[in-house]
């Protein structure tokens, strides 16, 4: 009981997912969604500007260009998402997208990339607001700032286990500030700067004309290409907007697009704006400080005492910031292994809910996962950098290729098909370059550690992919008992049958089946097998389970109760046809065991002296791979019932 109360003070009280209003009231709406699921790309701004100016190595002057190939980069890709959106209404990350319109491994591939990605971005987000945060605070304090991030990554996965919305709304504050202090100081200094505009325009052009005259006209693009392709991460985290669409409110795609939209002006007002006031004020790196700390208080000079606090607070902002964007990867990445768990990459067990109906256990393993990086890294961002925006480039890129593919096979039956696949070709274009260069240039510098992580984890996939399919192709024999049931049922659907009752002197079996199939069958065969006539009565039982698969909405739920019922009929009706009695009993809920825990008593308490029975997968050899990737929800049935004093019988099925 003490533990139970000490749950709900800090991850709230269960939520009811038969309440058809819960996914209104726990979606965000797109002011919401900019800030929970917008923060990252927004927050990019605090180095990817910076990554971008310093590359260009004392050619200052050619940061115009790459301001202005920023800009379009961002609108390019998040017009390619819009679309994304619309075509998958329901949540369209890279995995769905590159699944559906590629091949389901292409979409594995994804998935992971883009796995590794949102790890990445909670660490190196945590991990650089640290940095920031302890900037302002005495140098005695440093070595703390290791403990301190540790520290950080856990509250958040305590605030996301408790649910998404109640995690965004407090981070409102701190995000609003973000906004408006860079939109006053970037407004500020650009217009101080106004009378400047002539001078600054001919400068620029006589230093283009110079570098161009030493380097040559291919040295001067290289230059910039490579410039724009160092400061890669600041298109980090668009792609969550497409990915998070089922937590965001009806109508979804419009929300998403409207988020999408706030996100892109936003990002690309903040880069530009930086990137322009790095050049008019002549910027110069100093140590210890960021870019953006030069910029704001060389623009905040004279502004005496009131300049200093609202420098202060700027830049606490960008610290804070920092830690809302590692939101991203709490909400995108459990959805990623939850949609991937569903199609058996990773184990079912991803997609289950909690009672918070949070994907918990992919919430646990991003913020376990996120801890060892950052101690195995120590939390260095100068190190996290390189390892970070190679992955989300992989998903962007087959994302894209994915779009482009389904509008050329479109291209008969949608008018505005050749528009379309302007806007993803383009997108394709842009990501495929920004891929490469980030590759080659990243590799050395321990780019290649990104990559091996991210085929190891495509490896795992793959390996539980093939047992998953090796065990459905041994299971595949069990289907036989279906047809062979239906036929049964359908011979004697025409011969007349006297209704069987209810024998209040026999024993009742009750079984409990998950979905109508040779599992089931397998089990109800064995208890007639091994049991003979003892059994008068069957009662037969199925939970059906709400999962991240099917927590879309009440549609999605009904359609579950409705699929359940149907499976039991089927039950029920095959061996009415065979003279027993027979009935069944459906509940939808997230646990099998707290649903059971439920209905056992009344099913006792209706049919005294009631055996249980359930089938359990054997192996032929036990693995800890096997217990990891199959569930032994039965023999916690049983220990439950057993504790009641109540009999319960697992059946074996071999493989």
């Amino acid at each position: 009981m003490l533990l139970k109360r000490i749950k709900h003070a800090i991850l709230g009280r269960a939520l009811n997912p038969l309440d058809h209003g819960m996914a209104h009231k726990m979606s965000l709406i797109a002011f919401f969604a900019w800030v929970g699921l917008g923060s990252d790309g927004l927050s990019s701004s605090c180095y990817g500007p910076e990554e971008a100016f310093l590359a260009l190595r004392g050619h200052p002057h050619l940061s115009v260009f790459v301001a202005l190939a920023s800009a379009i980069t961002v609108f390019v890709i998040s017009a390619s998402y819009s679309q994304i959106i619309e075509l998958f209404p329901s949540g369209g990350g890279g995995y769905l997208v590159a699944s559906k319109l590629i091949s389901p491994r292409v979409g594995m591939i994804a998935g992971c990339a883009l796995l590794i990605d949102y790890l990445l971005t909670i660490t190196i987000s945590v991990a650089s607001g640290s940095d920031a945060l302890f900037s302002f605070l005495p140098v005695y304090l440093h070595p703390f700032k290791l403990h301190f991030a540790v520290v950080m990554v856990s509250v958040l996965v305590i605030l996301n286990l408790r649910g998404v919305k109640e995690t965004v709304i407090p981070l409102v504050p701190v995000f609003l500030t973000f906004v408006l202090t860079h939109v006053f100081i970037i407004f500020y200094g650009l217009i101080t700067q106004v009378a400047n505009f002539p001078h600054m325009v001919e400068s620029v052009q006589a230093s283009i004309q110079t570098t161009r005259q030493e380097m040559g006209l291919w040295g001067m693009i290289f230059l910039i290409l490579k410039a724009y392709s160092i400061g890669a991460g600041t298109y980090t985290g668009i792609e969550a907007i497409s990915n998070g669409l089922p937590t965001l409110r009806e109508p979804k795609v419009k929300t998403g697009k409207r988020t999408m939209t706030y996100m892109a002006i936003s990002l690309a007002f903040t880069v530009v704006g930086l990137m322009l006031g790095y050049l008019f004020y002549n910027v110069q790196p100093e140590q210890g400080k960021t870019l953006n700390a030069v910029l704001f208080e060389t623009i905040s000079r004279d502004w005496g005492a009131n300049g200093h606090i609202f420098v202060l607070t700027t830049l606490i902002s960008e610290a804070m910031i920092l830690f809302v964007a590692a939101q991203t990867g709490f909400i995108g990445g459990p959805r990623v292994l939850a949609n991937m768990a569903v199609d058996r990459w990773f184990p079912t067990k991803f997609a289950a809910l909690s009672d918070r109906l949070v994907t918990q256990k992919g919430i646990l393993l991003m913020g376990i996962a996120a801890l060892i990086m950052m101690i195995a890294t120590h939390g260095s961002v100068k190190f996290l950098v390189v390892l970070y925006s190679i992955n989300v480039f992989i998903t962007f890129c087959l994302s894209q290729l994915g779009m482009v593919r389904y509008w050329l096979k479109m291209r008969k039956h949608i008018k505005s098909w050749l528009k379309r696949l302007v806007i993803n070709g383009v997108g394709l274009l842009l990501t495929t370059v920004i891929l490469f260069s980030v590759v080659i240039l990243k590799f050395y510098e321990g780019g290649w550690i990104t990559l091996v992580i991210t085929g190891s984890l495509i490896a795992l996939a793959m390996g539980i992919r093939r047992h998953y399919l090796n065990v459905l192709k041994e299971l595949r024999r069990l289907s036989a008992l279906v047809d062979s049931a239906d036929l049964d049922i359908a011979a004697k659907s025409d011969q007349p049958q006297k209704e069987p009752v209810f024998d209040r002197k026999g024993k009742t079996a009750i079984l409990m089946v998950n979905g109508y199939n040779g599992l089931g069958l397998h089990t109800l065969f064995n208890v007639i097998r091994l049991f003979g006539k003892e059994f008068k009565n069957f009662v037969f039982v199925q939970i059906g389970i709400i999962d991240a698969g099917n927590f879309k909405g009440s549609p999605e739920v009904e359609h579950l109760q409705v699929q359940a019922q149907k499976d039991i009929d089927r039950y029920v009706q095959f061996m009415r046809k065979q003279g027993y009695y027979a009935e069944g009993v459906t509940r939808v809920g997230i646990d099998v065991i707290g649903e059971i825990e439920k209905v056992g008593p009344e099913l006792i308490q209706r049919f005294p002296g009631a055996v249980f029975f359930g089938g359990q997968l054997v192996f032929t050899q036990e693995t800890i791979f096997t217990k990891w990737l199959h569930n032994y929800t039965v023999f916690a049935m049983q220990r439950k019932f057993y504790s009641q004093g109540i009999p319960f019988v697992v059946l074996p099925i071999k493989v």
